[in-house]
């Protein structure tokens, strides 16, 4: 394939590096390669976490927010003006092969020089009938980080299986004096309770049967018969990082089971880099897109080196 864009041609035929992902570290990333006249294939498994977001009032330069939607609309026209080739498809396997790698999409071999991990996690959403439409609705969370401040003075569930619900439960207190922690797991798993005493948090402990989405609110049936009646229900289950490609690679991992970079963003397999939420616990695009852009001009000048330009 040749691309003609913003006044260059570039050959696509011949990736140079992989990025599994699409999301926003990976549409950074192939932006950034793109303009460094790279040759970059993106793989695209499809909805990335960043497609849940009802509207972003985090994200910088948006004042008025955007929908998640947007985001990655603007990002990937963006990478694709540059040239970088977006595929859809799931990387079946990756394995190194000398000084790069061959990884398996649809079916066929594609070999690369490096590969940029942009993987994501899964969110560990409740078990609830229509949570995804909640979800889209903003009626169910999954991030206080990046929407705390629309709590406000709200009456907030969080729904929790240990002592993560706990500190979720603990933040939103900056936002609103009317937070309860339906804590769904085994009483043992708590144990801070005094603290939640302390900050006035109330405590629930008993399975969520039934959630009703009544105009902006949401009701969960959890206990006794008894219905009670949200603003906002945020999840505090946890997430699992996508790390099966770099585990297969023997790639380290943190106590947390995701991936272990460094300064920057490779992991401990020479050539394979990762960034955005399958790196670290704060899962914000505005880290995404940082660890990206390094790690792409990481990999551009590693090649750079490989290839012998050693000056500039």
């Amino acid at each position: 394939m040749i691309f003609t864009g913003a006044g260059k041609t570039l050959n696509t035929d011949c990736p140079e590096v992989l990025i599994v992902g699409a999301g926003p570290a990976g549409l950074t990333a192939a932006t950034y390669l793109a303009r460094f006249r790279r040759r970059v294939l993106v793989a695209d498994g499809g909805a990335p976490r960043a497609c849940w977001i009802p509207v972003s009032h985090n994200m910088p330069g948006f004042p008025q927010g955007i929908t998640g939607d947007a985001i990655l609309k603007r990002m990937t026209e963006q990478a694709q003006e540059y040239g970088a080739v977006i595929e859809a498809g799931r990387i079946e396997s990756l394995t190194c092969d000398g000084d790069g790698f061959i990884a398996r999409l649809n079916r066929r071999e594609v070999r690369v020089r490096a590969v940029l991990l942009a993987t994501g996690v899964i969110d560990h959403r409740p078990d609830l009938p229509g949570v995804e439409r909640a979800i889209e609705r903003s009626l169910v969370r999954i991030c206080p980080i990046c929407d705390g401040y629309e709590a406000i003075d709200k009456a907030v569930a969080v729904v929790g299986d240990d002592d993560k619900g706990v500190r979720e439960a603990a933040f939103l207190r900056t936002y609103s004096d009317r937070v309860t922690l339906i804590h769904t797991g085994p009483v043992e798993a708590l144990t801070e309770q005094a603290e939640m005493a302390r900050l006035g948090i109330e405590l629930i402990c008993a399975p969520i049967d039934n959630v009703r989405l009544e105009g902006d609110r949401a009701t969960a049936l959890s206990w006794g018969g008894t219905f009670r009646a949200f603003d906002l229900v945020y999840s505090a289950l946890g997430t699992s990082p996508n790390v099966e490609l770099a585990q297969a690679l023997g790639a380290r991992r943190d106590d947390d089971g995701r991936l272990t970079v460094d300064a920057h963003q490779m992991t401990s397999v020479d050539g394979l880099y990762a960034a955005g939420d399958v790196v670290r616990g704060l899962n914000q695009i505005a880290v995404a897109t940082a660890e990206a852009a390094v790690a792409a001009t990481a990999i551009h000048n590693a090649l750079r080196e490989a290839d012998g330009w050693t000056v500039g």
